[in-house]
């Protein structure tokens, strides 16, 4: 069984999925990054000077300045701008992965079509064969 494992886990496709996930992961932290300290500044400027991290709605009847004092307080919050910032988030890792993709595929050779099966004799092959068989014949 541990031998079975073994050839599983080193076959080519696992070990690609494992880097994949590896590299996916540490491309998700800069795409957040991106978003958080890049992008959304600036649109929550041009928005009213709208920090998106700290919208939130109290379900609490106690008020609290921002989300960071109400989870001091452990008040209940429904943290929906934390929630636009994951959108954010994924929309651009999407939009990037389908860039690359797309750049990925133009580079891709296309499969070369199966060539065609030769053509069969035509009537005048045809015929010579004929007649070199009845010359054969003769001799």
């Amino acid at each position: 069984m541990l031998k079975e494992f073994k050839e599983f886990a080193m076959r080519g496709n696992v070990l690609d999925m494992a880097i994949g996930v590896i590299m996916g992961s540490a491309f998700g932290k800069i795409v957040s990054s991106l978003v958080s300290d890049v992008l959304m500044p600036p649109i929550g400027l041009l928005m009213g000077k709208v920090d998106f991290s700290s919208l939130f709605i109290n379900l609490s009847d106690t008020t609290h300045p921002s989300l960071v004092a109400a989870k001091a307080a452990g008040t209940p919050t429904l943290n929906y701008g934390v929630f636009l910032q994951s959108v954010f988030d994924f929309v651009i890792i999407a939009f990037v992965i389908f860039i690359l993709v797309k750049q990925i595929n133009r580079f891709k050779k296309e499969a070369a079509p199966a060539p065609a099966p030769p053509p069969g004799p035509t009537n005048e092959e045809k015929l010579l064969i004929e007649i070199r068989d009845a010359l054969r014949g003769r001799q």
